[in-house]
């Protein structure tokens, strides 16, 4: 007996099987055939527009599943846009410069891309973009997605090319752009500098130290209790490879501040940390000998626990009561805050780090280092010393470049930078988010952040896959040339020639006659 005869089952003309391995390609093959996007285009030419811009995807490998859902969430609200009776043409693109794909083409290369020029590296990016272009249109034509694929926007064509640069030549007229050597955040894996858009924040275990800076200043007439006393300023930092770049310990003005008896010596803190910090050191006997306000402390000088050479006492608003001990160990060579800090008592912006984060020569002690190795050596130092008073290990969020996902450092070079403040680019931008409908919501309250909180947006990467910095020096007597016409001229050659020229042709074959 067939049991299934018994059985009282709806009658249908499909099979029960759906066979989706089988039926969805010949699907989308009719699809192409039949040509059915152009015909959703043509029927659809004279009615209402949606437009959704689309973020592309970098053509530096296959397919995955973040570009795929990406990818198909688009495709769904361009299809039911479309339902909804919108004019809805779809342009893909691809992201084709920037270090994912010169980072693939050198683990191509090897050992040879030392002896690769410029000019050779960036015709292999060419075609490792192009080739991986070529592989992701197929595959998200896989997913079923309806676009332009045959005529997407490509970052690395000559028009796009020469429209960036169009762009920078704006920004040259108007004064936003500026060349100076800051603090940014440094990749020491992919040795270039990164965005604020090219960094996520991850756990990090660092040592967190507690550090003692000798006074050397007389201060007998502002403290007379104190004169004769063994004082030092007590510091508290994460990062005890920036000790040897140390040049100031910065104090909050309106903070009280303490002078601290244990044992035989006097420590400076703010008082609103004392209790914290005695806990977390294991210091229980202790006894305020004196207290002051922070402004009193301007000027004061100290001494660097590890080098002969002083630190000095400086006043910063960026002083906070959160953590440590109210007096910063200041490396303006290391920090944005470090950096605005020491401007304004004419210090030097000391950084002493390579692009591939060891200390230079000029470092004692420490020369040739890596920086997050060298920490237990510098502690181990600082202990020899008698300045350590406390370590111990934190895990804090710490910012990581989002490619390698390699901890970065904050380190000054010479970079190109758009101001966000000078001509009221940061307050045009916000403008602007307020005005825009965000789906969802909180959307416009994240943008809302990053733009009001960003830095200075850094132009410049230290790579050859790339825009190149339009300018000119003088080879004589380094003057730059920095003029919009020059750059309008140059972007022309690019949209004829390519932007190769740029590495391949004297200047004065780019300069205007």
């Amino acid at each position: 007996m067939e049991y299934k005869k018994t059985i009282n089952l709806p009658k249908t003309d499909f099979p029960m099987k759906a066979g989706l391995q089988r039926k969805e390609p010949e699907m989308l093959k009719k699809w192409a055939e039949t040509e059915l996007y152009e015909k959703i285009k043509k029927s659809s030419r004279n009615r209402k527009k949606f437009i959704l811009h689309d973020g592309p995807p970098y053509a530096n490998g296959h397919i995955h599943i973040g570009t795929a859902l990406n990818k198909i969430l688009k495709d769904f609200i361009i299809k039911s846009k479309t339902m909804a009776g919108c004019s809805t043409l779809y342009v893909p693109g691809w992201d084709c410069h920037g270090l994912p794909i010169e980072h693939n083409v050198e683990k191509q290369l090897g050992k040879k891309k030392h002896s690769t020029t410029k000019v050779e590296i960036r015709q292999k990016c060419r075609e490792y973009a192009g080739n991986f272009v070529n592989i992701q249109r197929e595959e998200f034509k896989r997913l079923g997605v309806f676009g332009e694929w045959d005529s997407p926007y490509l970052t690395l064509n000559n028009e796009y090319t020469a429209t960036i640069v169009r762009e920078f030549a704006k920004f040259a007229d108007s004064g936003d752009l500026y060349k100076r050597k800051k603090p940014i955040q440094w990749c020491t894996s992919c040795r270039t500098a990164l965005a604020e858009a090219e960094v996520e924040y991850l756990d990090h275990e660092s040592p967190s130290i507690f550090v003692k800076f000798p006074l050397i200043s007389d201060i007998s007439e502002k403290f007379p209790g104190l004169g004769e006393e063994n004082v030092s300023v007590l510091i508290w930092t994460t990062t005890p490879w920036t000790i040897p770049a140390n040049l100031a310990i910065s104090v909050h003005p309106d903070f009280d501040y303490v002078a601290v008896k244990h044992n035989d010596e006097i420590l400076i803190l703010a008082e609103g940390l004392l209790n914290q910090t005695m806990l977390t050191c294991g210091i229980q006997d202790f006894e305020i000998k004196e207290r002051f306000p922070g402004s009193t402390l301007e000027n004061i000088k100290c001494c660097h626990p590890l080098y002969d050479r002083q630190s000095l006492i400086i006043l910063g608003n960026h002083v906070t009561l959160e953590a440590g001990t109210g007096c910063v160990h200041t490396a303006p060579g290391h920090g944005q805050e470090d950096y605005e800090a020491g401007l304004k008592y004419g210090l030097d912006i000391y950084a002493p780090v390579d692009d591939s984060g060891r200390f230079t020569r000029d470092v004692d002690l420490f020369s040739g280092q890596f920086v997050f190795d060298a920490n237990r050596a510098i502690n181990e130092m600082l202990s020899e010393k008698g300045a350590l008073l406390k370590v111990e290990k934190i895990t804090h969020s710490y910012p990581h470049c989002w490619r390698c996902k390699k901890p970065v450092i904050f380190r000054a070079t010479e970079q190109w930078f758009v101001s966000m403040d000078k001509n009221g680019l940061r307050r045009r931008a916000l403008e602007n988010v307020q005005k825009t409908e965000w789906i969802p919501g909180w959307g416009k309250d994240r943008i809302s952040g990053m733009v009001e909180n960003r830095p200075d947006w850094c132009l410049s990467r230290q790579r050859a896959w790339g825009v190149p910095i339009v300018a000119f020096y003088c080879n004589k007597c380094n003057r730059l040339l920095l003029d919009s016409t020059v750059v309008n001229h140059v972007a022309d050659l690019f949209e004829k020639n390519g932007s190769d020229i740029w590495f391949s042709l004297d200047a004065e074959k780019l300069l205007p006659p």
